[in-house]
């Protein structure tokens, strides 16, 4: 069993911690705003009262905080407790800010993986949840079979950028999907048709659509 830090106890960031416990892992955990590690702590985990502390408990900490400014603050506090660690940082931002994140901490001697949860917080440790990472691949190797409580692990490559560029990348079709169905339930409804009714139609047509898709990348590929 490995040793863990969670920093950011939001609603992801208490699946997270939920999760690991329930692996029977040593969790550590911290947020910056008190009051929400009570139902953890009698679950088994350990607060501690600062960033620092929650990352010198343990080889390897995640974070997974609001988005990346809060994420730089927690590093500013912390510092000094990150030199030989491990931070997987799991919120939610750019390529260009999962780059600078990782450049930061490895100068200040930790190794840094960044990661895209594509999943919501009840799916963590289930069989749909897919987390996507990059950066140092020894990092990942070292810590995979920890990862892989929380959902499949996805190593994307050395750019610590790609987990954000497929993070985005997912989310923008999933919502051009759902932004479809916003649209073409509008168009039944002018005619009173509900769109449960309509999606019987609707959800097979889709999902045969779906083995189009193939042909579209090898012609985008192609130019």
């Amino acid at each position: 069993m490995a040793n863990i830090s969670i920093l950011g106890l939001g609603a992801m960031g208490q699946a997270l911690t939920a999760r690991f416990l329930q692996q029977g892992h040593t969790v550590t955990v911290w947020n910056r705003t008190p009051g929400k590690a009570a139902s953890l702590v009698a679950k088994g985990a350990r607060e501690v009262k600062s960033a620092a502390d929650a990352i010198a408990a343990s080889d390897v900490t995640v974070m997974c905080v609001l988005d990346y400014a809060a994420s730089d603050s927690v590093i500013d506090d912390a510092t000094s407790a990150l030199p030989g660690r491990a931070l997987v940082n799991l919120t939610n931002g750019t390529p260009a800010q999962a780059r600078a994140a990782a450049e930061r901490v490895a100068g200040l001697g930790a190794a840094y993986l960044d990661g895209g949860i594509m999943a919501t917080p009840p799916m963590i440790g289930g069989e749909h949840a897919l987390i996507l990472y990059s950066g140092s691949k020894a990092t990942f190797d070292a810590h995979a079979r920890t990862l892989e409580t929380l959902g499949a692990a996805n190593y994307l490559g050395a750019d610590p950028g790609l987990a954000s560029l497929h993070d985005l990348a997912l989310l923008s079709g999933m919502y051009g999907l759902f932004a479809g169905f916003f649209h073409a339930s509008a168009l039944v409804d002018s005619e009173s048709i509900p769109a449960g009714a309509f999606l019987k139609l609707l959800g097979p047509w889709m999902t045969a659509m779906m083995g189009e898709l193939p042909g579209y990348a090898e012609k985008i590929d192609s130019g």
